[in-house]
């Protein structure tokens, strides 16, 4: 079988698939369509489906043409019908990996697509889960179910983990740029992933099985949130010291070795930095072992919207204001600057704390522009138009998201008071006296 596979990938016969068409399924279907895979799409939701194979895009950075056009040609077909998983040679699982309510690992979907896949597997067929997880999770839930059928694996079947490291909106580093790395259960099963992804990837770091790939991937991002978490509360000390935190971290960034810069925000965003460590603390305790950096950083960082909502009712205070019935206008809805990805942004939390202080709550997100219930809230808003009057009409611009295109100018010419969470203020000179509006948070 694994000759036979090695033969397909070779000559590019072989089929891709691709199950879960978000922000890490999407654009890996780019890339190996670009490769020159024909390759399957899989979604449970028929009306991601539906608007694929009607050449629409419905992620900012996936241009609508390009999908228009791989269709038209027959390289590329969405489904919901998880029965064509056969028709795949190889399988790349794309799906969530949330948290619960009580923030533990929330592995539904990685279950019921390994289920699906289970169904119809077949000799010669490599399966491959790109979700992040804790350590144990391929070996420990997909190959006993995949090996249910019968089929050996590393000899009729192939399973490794390769961790997706997709970041949206970077356009140094795209998919193809970033190094991939793959743990396969067989030296096989490592090798035959490896022949797959190194048409896309320009480099290929196999490792010793699945769970140091796994680990890899939580490392990478406790990594970032214990970091946060540093800068968030160094941010907190600077308040109450009357130093400016972004003047010192890029004083700090002058020196050439020794020092990586991190800065704080509003509250962590994104399906990664938030939700990944959570998963390795969880998987700690079966070995009796607490990851105290890991839950430290975690009580710091979710405990950030909070601090900025005390901030912006010091400063209506100040301007005599009180925070019931002020109007407020939130600046982005996205967890990070000029991207239309929202899962798990802070501006979610911030409305929910300012709403439960009757505050009266708008936002602003040209990326954004409608904001629907989802997974852990239920707020239903539209983005309104930011214009010199809809500026001057609230009492307080609170800036939760950086995007490139907001216009610093004439958010000092016309709002009444500006919470700048972001630094998105920082390059304004001193000097100007339009920053007295102006406070950091």
């Amino acid at each position: 079988m694994k000759a036979a596979l090695e033969s397909k990938l070779n000559d590019q016969t072989a089929v891709a698939g691709v199950i879960g068409l978000g922000y890490v399924g999407l654009p890996l279907v780019q890339h190996l369509c670009g490769a020159g895979y024909r390759v399957i799409g899989f979604d449970v939701d028929q009306s991601k489906v539906d608007r694929l194979n009607a050449g629409e895009s419905y992620i900012h950075h996936i241009d609508s043409a390009w999908i228009a056009r791989i269709v038209a040609e027959g390289r590329f077909v969405a489904t919901s019908d998880f029965e064509r998983l056969a028709e795949a040679d190889c399988i790349s699982i794309c799906v969530p990996t949330p948290l619960n309510r009580h923030h533990e690992p929330d592995l539904q979907y990685v279950e019921q697509t390994t289920a699906h896949i289970a169904a119809v597997l077949r000799p010669g067929q490599l399966v491959v889960l790109e979700s992040t997880t804790y350590p144990g999770t391929t070996t420990e839930l997909l190959l006993p179910m995949l090996s249910a059928s019968g089929l050996r694996v590393g000899q009729d079947f192939f399973l490794a983990f390769s961790p997706e490291r997709e970041d949206p909106g970077n356009a140094r580093f795209t998919i193809s740029k970033i190094p991939k790395v793959i743990g396969g259960v067989t030296p096989a099963c490592t090798a035959l992933a490896a022949a797959y992804y190194e048409k896309i990837f320009e480099c290929v770091v196999p490792l010793s099985g699945p769970a140091a790939a796994e680990l890899c991937k939580l490392l990478e991002n406790i990594f970032r949130s214990v970091n946060i978490a540093l800068v968030n509360e160094l941010k907190m000390l600077c308040d109450k010291m009357g130093i400016d935190i972004w003047e010192v971290i890029h004083a700090a960034s002058t020196k050439p070795f020794g020092f990586m810069p991190f800065y704080p925000g509003p509250g962590l965003g994104g399906h990664c930095i938030p939700i990944d460590p959570f998963y390795l603390s969880w998987k700690a305790r079966e070995h009796d072992f607490v990851t105290r950096f890991i839950e430290l950083s975690g009580e710091i960082n979710t405990s950030m919207p909070l601090f900025v909502v005390n901030k912006l009712a010091e400063a209506l205070n100040h301007a005599a204001k009180p925070l019931n019935g002020a109007r407020i206008l939130i600046l982005g809805a996205a967890y990070k600057k000029d991207v239309d990805d929202m899962r798990e942004s802070p501006t979610i939390k911030l409305i929910e704390l300012l709403e439960e202080r009757h505050a009266l709550v708008d936002y602003n997100d040209p990326y954004i522009p409608e904001i629907v219930p989802g997974r852990h809230h239920s707020i239903t808003k539209r983005s309104v138009a930011l214009t010199p009057q809809t500026l001057a009409s609230y009492d307080v611009v609170l800036i939760s998201t950086a995007h490139t295109c907001y216009d610093v100018e004439m958010l000092l010419d016309h709002a009444n008071l500006v919470v700048d969470t972001r630094n998105l203020t920082g390059a304004i000179p001193k000097s100007d006296p339009r920053l007295s509006i102006v406070v950091k948070a």
